[in-house]
């Protein structure tokens, strides 16, 4: 349940009701730089949560200090109730939770097929080749095509349908949409909300605000390593003044 004690902004755009993911008190550094300074969010199950903010807010560092990939961090992450702020990143993979990195992180002397038998299982759960095709059906025409001769769209697909295969439930996506052709983002966008009604729950670092206003239930603005606000979608017309401000669009 999320600590009422805690008095930030991003508490009031959540719910008690399935919560999945609580972060409190994250702190994070990299080498001497402290980047996060007490961030504080929730996110339910079967929600698509996302992370907005300049560049450099530490958007990119909350998921990875969640996801175990940061060195040094204190506070806690709480997933389904149990605590990780000091588990492997193996751990935290096995128990469900998985992370999409904005460079996408195929192999790029593999073919497709080749990078989507890679990962290890490391849940029940996981969706099969022709489930994957029927998502990204590109894919399946290019199987044999190494990740080299993919267009930056097709690795961006072939990066969520490695993760999809591993069985996790909870998907982190950084900066899916970052340098795509519109009719890609759309892709990405009916893929992202496929997969909410599948039941998969989605913590979303995004810029593209106006790709993010399409499928996100709800958001949290991230600022200098902190949580500095939060609202629903349902709240998102009323808050645009101020989201300009945060944003700079």
């Amino acid at each position: 349940m999320p600590d009422t004690a805690i008095a930030e902004p991003a508490t009031k755009a959540s719910t008690a009701a399935g919560t999945i993911l609580e972060v409190r008190n994250l702190e994070s550094w990299y080498g001497e730089s402290h980047i996060l300074h007490g961030i504080n969010f929730d996110v339910n199950a079967g929600e698509v949560v996302t992370l907005l903010g300049r560049n450099g807010a530490g958007k990119t560092t909350t998921l990875k200090s969640i996801m175990g990939m940061i060195g040094k961090r204190t506070g806690s992450v709480r997933f389904n109730s149990q605590e990780i702020i000091r588990a492997s990143s193996d751990r935290i993979a096995r128990m469900g939770i998985a992370f999409c990195p904005e460079e996408r992180g195929i192999f790029a002397s593999l073919d497709v097929k080749e990078n989507l038998l890679l990962p290890p299982i490391v849940r029940a759960g996981g969706l099969s080749l022709d489930q994957i095709f029927e998502l990204f059906p590109n894919l399946k025409e290019r199987l044999s095509s190494q990740g080299t001769k993919l267009s930056g769209g097709e690795q961006q697909m072939l990066a969520i349908a490695r993760i999809l295969r591993t069985g996790a439930s909870f998907l982190m996506l950084d900066e899916p949409t970052e340098g795509l052709a519109p009719v890609i983002i759309q892709q990405i966008g009916r893929t992202i909300a496929r997969l909410k009604k599948e039941g998969f729950t989605i913590l979303l670092v995004e810029q593209n605000f106006r790709f993010a206003a399409t499928v996100a239930d709800r958001y949290y603005v991230v600022e200098h390593g902190k949580i500095i606000d939060g609202f629903s979608n349902a709240e998102l017309s009323a808050n645009m003044d101020k989201l300009h401000t945060y944003l700079g669009v």
